[in-house]
């Protein structure tokens, strides 16, 4: 019995510490832009306290804002093409879904939605970062499309910052959204998942 715990033990702590995808190396002067909904555009917490702010004092790279709070997969799927003519980023950040799932849209075209997206910014030679948010409902984790996505395009994946945000205590300023402290995790997070993919 202690043997068999001992290895489950083992087989989590290999889990938890594999490497990510990796990712060719930013430039000092290539951007990343930062796209999603509410969650990207910081509601809760003051611009200079989103989490794409703090992530750029953190890696000491140009990381563009583009969040649409409110904003739907399709709807960003329309708004993508304009935002990588203008920003040229050499990665992206893609964090969308949440209001989707409020408003009770099919997982099927959130998915559909998502690889259409991450398939255009390959299409644009950059690379993409998964980021995906927990149903809007009590104990809920990200759908498991978010994983998915992420293994058959062979790209890195974080799946449990905005879950653990958003379901902690003291790093939220309402249900759906993270406070200063939060987007502050947000962004450490993400900087960790930079450095492991070889990013930065």
């Amino acid at each position: 019995m202690r043997r068999a715990a001992l290895w489950l033990f083992a087989f989590l702590l290999c889990a938890c510490s594999a490497k990510p995808p990796a990712l060719p190396r930013l430039g000092a002067s290539e951007a990343i832009l930062a796209f999603g909904d509410s969650l990207t555009y910081g509601t809760g917490a003051s611009e200079e306290q989103s989490y794409p702010a703090v992530l750029q004092q953190l890696i000491q790279r140009s990381v563009v804002r583009a969040g649409v709070p409110g904003e739907t997969t399709a709807q960003g799927l329309t708004r993508l093409p304009a935002a990588l003519e203008e920003h040229a980023p050499k990665l992206v950040l893609l964090c969308l879904g949440g209001n989707d799932m409020l408003q009770k849209v099919a997982p099927a075209t959130i998915r559909s939605n998502l690889r259409a997206m991450i398939e255009l910014i390959r299409q644009r030679k950059a690379n993409v970062i998964l980021i995906g948010v927990p149903e809007p409902k009590l104990f809920s984790d990200p759908p498991k499309f978010y994983g998915e996505l992420a293994r058959e395009f062979g790209i890195p994946y974080e799946g449990e910052i905005f879950d653990e945000v958003l379901h902690g205590q003291g790093l939220k300023s309402d249900a759906f959204h993270p406070n200063a402290a939060g987007y502050k995790r947000v962004a450490e997070v993400l900087a960790e998942l930079l450095r492991k993919s070889g990013a930065i």
